[in-house]
């Protein structure tokens, strides 16, 4: 897991699913692996893909954390993912 605030470079405050992001409610995923609007859990929450980023391929999730302050703070972390069917 990756983590990306809503001032990011490149960022415009949007998501590509046309939500507002929500920490605690918004991830980025590849939507060829995870498509946009599933359901993921993580570390026993639940998470909406509601965003996608170039650098953003294969089996990484980047969480919303606020601002690209609080991302950094976050870092990376590995976790297992259960998506929702």
């Amino acid at each position: 897991m990756t983590h990306y605030g809503a001032d990011c470079v490149g960022c415009n405050g949007i998501t590509a699913t046309g939500t507002t992001p929500q920490e605690g409610r918004t991830i980025a995923t590849d939507w060829n692996i995870i498509p946009a609007g599933s359901e993921v859990m993580i570390n026993g929450n639940v998470y909406t893909v509601e965003d996608k980023g170039g650098a953003i391929q294969g089996n990484v999730i980047d969480m919303f954390a606020g601002t690209e302050a609080e991302s950094v703070e976050r870092g990376v972390f590995f976790a297992e993912v259960f998506v929702k069917e």
